[in-house]
């Protein structure tokens, strides 16, 4: 790739940025991506190059969206918080309070705050089903709301793929009145501009970038029960139907598709104040009890010790946002990230459609954002 193809907002302070970015591209692991950082809630850098599409034929372009799989999540945590900000949950209240199917077979006691940080025991779900049963949302929760816990709740943390998008957004649901895609349009993405959907309307999806997989699968550790019913059956993800009913479902674990300008905003107003554009987010308080960490040690999915808040995952002792202790954020797979650094105060955000086999801590972002900290 030709530096010119590279474009966007990079000053010259900044220029590391670039260098690295070009890196990427030069060393063959991208087709196309973008990465904005903000400071102090202004975008700083904002770069974008490479193809839309596997045949090279189609620029990668300001409004290209890209699925971000599971750095969804940091955008559900964002929306369980703000029904904490506003009263009307707490993390340490049950699922069960909000939801009573889901007290069944033992997860009585399940918090909120265990749920969504990863320790209620339902990484995925262990009796065979037909994968395009996912997109039949309440048959998904009647399965999980009976499921027994895999490992005792509350105890360790497993990682939950998918199925925490169902139990957050069930939560969001009964306590909201709408689903967290809806609710996100409505009083955030809309409102501020921002190209970031939950369940991706048709007429938005020319805009999505061709995906290209990776060469390799990831590696995962030592094969458990939490492990096989997280990734490793016939069952595990949706299958079975088109990616246009893909892209159109709200699955708020796994089927975000946004611009990187979107999501760094986004995650600037939760490194600052709260708010974004005048418009409140979040409040710092919230913020706290959202991204404090919850469990750490092994995760019984992923194949690393991490540290999990209330859906956000923490930074330290992996650090693949930077240096920051109290920097919180989330990866999806293939690549994709958004994180938040409240203690200076930015934030930022990388998407791709060239996917790598890392489960966390992609070389091609953290390249990315090891040059923009050893810029300020």
């Amino acid at each position: 790739m030709s530096d010119t193809d590279i474009r966007g907002l990079c000053p010259p302070k900044f220029e590391p940025v670039r260098d690295a970015f070009i890196g990427n591209f030069r060393d063959g692991g991208e087709l196309g991506a973008r990465f904005t950082f903000t400071v102090e809630g202004e975008v700083v850098v904002d770069l974008i190059g490479g193809h839309a599409d596997r045949a090279c034929e189609t620029p990668f372009a300001e409004d290209t969206l890209c699925p971000i799989f599971s750095t969804t999540k940091a955008v559900t945590a964002l929306m369980i918080a703000r029904l904490v900000d506003a009263g009307k949950l707490d993390y340490e209240q049950t699922v069960a309070s909000v939801w009573p199917e889901f007290g069944q077979a033992g997860k009585g006691a399940i918090t909120v705050g265990q749920a969504m940080s990863h320790q209620a025991g339902l990484s995925g779900i262990t009796r065979p089903i037909d994968p395009t049963l996912w997109f039949d949302w309440d048959a998904i929760c009647a399965i999980l709301a009976a499921q027994a816990p895999i490992w005792p709740p509350g105890t360790q943390g497993g990682y939950h793929p998918v199925t925490i998008g169902y139990i957050a957004g069930e939560v969001f649901r009964r306590i909201d009145g709408r689903t967290v895609g809806k609710a996100l349009r409505e009083d955030i993405a809309g409102p501020l501009g921002l190209d970031l959907w939950i369940g991706l309307p048709d007429s938005e999806a020319p805009r999505v970038a061709e995906i290209k997989k990776p060469r390799e699968l990831p590696k995962f550790g030592p094969v458990n029960p939490a492990l096989e019913a997280a990734f490793l059956t016939k069952w595990a993800a949706p299958g079975g139907k088109h990616s246009d009913e893909w892209r159109r479902i709200e699955i708020p674990s796994a089927n975000g598709h946004a611009t990187a300008e979107a999501l760094a905003r986004l995650m600037s107003a939760l490194a600052g104040d709260g708010e974004l554009d005048g418009r409140h987010i979040l409040s710092p308080h919230a913020r706290g009890l959202a991204s404090k960490e919850r469990v750490v040690g092994q995760d019984l999915v992923l194949p690393a010790v991490v540290s999990w808040g209330a859906g956000f995952m923490r930074n330290a002792p992996n650090f693949i946002y930077g240096p920051g202790d109290e920097t919180f954020g989330h990866s999806g797979r293939g690549g994709s990230c958004a994180f938040a650094d409240p203690a200076r105060r930015v934030a930022g955000a990388y998407v791709m459609n060239a996917e790598s086999a890392h489960l966390m801590g992609d070389p091609r972002p953290r390249r990315l954002i090891d040059a923009a900290y050893g810029c300020l």
